[in-house]
């Protein structure tokens, strides 16, 4: 793949996915979605269109959410959404995006940080993730196939719902119990 051809979002907003969103409950652990690997999916499938609505719906009316994957509204699918806007440990910052079938291409720059979910709540952990990202997948609705690099906060996240994608909670990249926190704050 030519990394120039498919750097970024190009145009592509939410606003291209037609269709309003509806606001769905969040799973919660134990849940049997949140531990199985999605499925692929084809992003330009009107199905795959409405989930990914959806996500961005629910992500925005939820408080302090920077990324929600399909396995966290109950469906088993491989779609998440973004968007680190405002938070004070973004560097780079896309905006919000939905991206299908996305893949870690490049990790780098590892480091560990404190992080939280919004299916499991009580609980925040040390985990270590890449500091420095490459990410490919592709839009729904257009089915174009994008490359994304980023750092800092925004690859925390997109790691973290890569993981959700995969059937995998941030529990499961704890170091150990000493890595793991009774949650101080909700949002």
């Amino acid at each position: 793949m030519n990394g120039e051809e498919y750097a970024g979002l190009g145009d592509w907003t939410p606003d291209d996915l037609s269709a309003p969103g509806e606001v769905r409950p969040v799973v919660s652990a134990p849940a049997t979605v949140l531990s199985r690997p999605g499925g692929e999916v084809d992003p330009t499938a009107e199905e795959t269109v409405r989930l990914a609505a959806d996500l961005v719906a629910t992500m925005r009316v939820s408080p302090g959410c920077v990324g929600l994957a399909a396995p966290q509204i109950g469906v088993g699918a491989q779609v998440f959404a973004v968007d680190v806007t405002g938070h004070p440990k973004a560097a780079t910052v896309h905006g919000t995006f939905v991206l299908c079938n996305a893949t870690v291409v490049e990790a780098s720059r590892w480091k560990v940080g404190r992080e939280g979910c919004m299916s499991v709540p009580d609980l925040t952990g040390d985990v270590k993730r890449a500091g420095r990202l490459v990410v490919e997948g592709a839009l729904p609705g257009t089915g174009k196939v994008v490359r994304l690099v980023t750092d800092a906060f925004e690859a925390r996240a997109l790691q973290h719902e890569i993981d959700h994608c995969a059937g995998l909670l941030f529990l499961d990249r704890v170091a150990g119990a000493h890595a793991i926190y009774q949650r101080k704050v909700y949002l």
